[in-house]
């Protein structure tokens, strides 16, 4: 299915914008996981709607609700499944959009695909609010290797034109991704969040949207995690980041820059610290083979502007084969990059996880939680 994805750790995410509900049922947790549902309910209110005026009006509270598979606060062994209701819907502002596609959106493919059935108001399976529940089972993800000695964070590498510093790839640490944690728009540079606000505001204004790139990193993840061809940690993560809408690219450490170097540039000298073996620079972004080194997980993955702008968009009449002007209506962000910063670190955590239990560290001699 294309809405599943794991191999030992596996999920399945359901629902549409404007459905009852969203959801996800998770397989494979092992039984006496403790879940801390405060702790998980502020990782969602990172991602939460409405409230800033550079994100969509929509409100949701994204309450979680668990309907299975938790028992007196831990894991039992069974399916954990676990539902968002939505509250603040307006369905009659996507009516046009079936014989009227967005440019930049998926209304149009859709509409050939399923023959007129899919859900069209707010986007159906294909909106950003589907993030929510992948935040449900990242944020149980990120609780269970915070167990494991592993911390995930990202921050904002930019928003249309406005940079940020970037990660230095072979010493950021537990310490400052924690920092980043803790900023309710997480930036290195001083600075940069209010000229990227100042930048999203001025789109907005315009009618129109940014895009931009996240970089997020994993310290703690020992060597030795992953698998050679497809299932390499690089495969794992990527292809959970580009279940998340509106992603474009991803890149590993160095990234696109490594195809100019030489061999001799590109290489990271290995050394011994102490008894451990790590490598001087960190240009392969913590995988070699597709198998863990040892050093951190870097990657960045960029995010294309929102194709739901208010500006007439030029697009076409289906039931009448002609060109038409759009005008877009309902709720939307005028840059989706800051609540798209903990969805890449869910999509990280669950990739991470399931290549851990994968390890066959999955027994309870094994389990830190027990």
């Amino acid at each position: 299915m294309s809405s599943s994805y794991g191999e030992r750790f596996r999920l399945t995410i359901f629902g549409q914008s404007h459905a009852p509900a969203i959801g996800v049922t998770m397989e494979g947790l092992p039984a006496g996981i403790a879940v801390d549902e405060g702790r998980l309910q502020a990782f969602l209110a990172r991602r939460a709607p409405g409230k800033s005026p550079t994100a969509t009006s929509r409100r949701e509270a994204d309450t979680v609700e668990f309907l299975a598979g938790l028992v007196q606060g831990r894991t039992c062994g069974a399916p954990l499944t676990a539902i968002i209701r939505n509250t603040n819907t307006r369905s009659h502002d996507y009516d046009n959009l079936r014989d009227c596609p967005r440019p930049g959106h998926a209304d149009y493919p859709a509409q050939v695909k399923f023959g007129g059935y899919q859900d069209v108001a707010g986007g159906g399976h294909f909106s950003g609010r589907l993030t929510a529940p992948l935040c449900i089972a990242g944020g149980i993800a990120l609780q269970v290797l915070e167990k494991l000695g592993v911390t995930v964070a990202a921050h904002i590498q930019s928003i249309g034109d406005v940079d940020d510093d970037g990660f230095d790839p072979a010493e950021v640490n537990a310490v400052q991704l924690r920092a980043l944690l803790e900023k309710p728009f997480p930036v290195l540079r001083d600075g940069a969040a209010a000229e990227m606000k100042q930048a999203i505001l001025a789109a907005k204004a315009d009618l129109d949207s940014l895009g931009g790139v996240i970089e997020c990193a994993a310290v703690g993840v020992p060597a030795g995690w992953g698998d050679p061809m497809f299932g390499g940690m690089e495969n794992r993560i990527a292809q959970l980041v580009f279940g998340i809408p509106a992603i474009r690219g991803i890149e590993f450490g160095l990234g696109f820059p490594a195809a100019r170097l030489r061999g001799s540039a590109h290489n990271d000298a290995y050394y011994m610290d102490g008894s451990a073996v790590r490598t001087r620079t960190n240009r392969h972004g913590g995988i070699l083979g597709g198998i863990t080194s040892g050093m951190p997980i870097v990657f960045r993955a960029a995010v294309k502007p929102t194709p739901s702008i208010a500006q007439a968009q030029k697009s076409v009449s289906l039931s009448k084969g002609q060109n038409v002007s759009l005008e877009v209506h309902g709720r939307h962000d005028p840059c989706i990059v800051p609540r798209a910063v903990p969805v890449m670190e869910a999509a990280a955590a669950i990739a991470i996880l399931d290549a851990y239990f994968c390890a066959g560290t999955n027994t309870k001699e094994g389990s830190p939680w027990i």
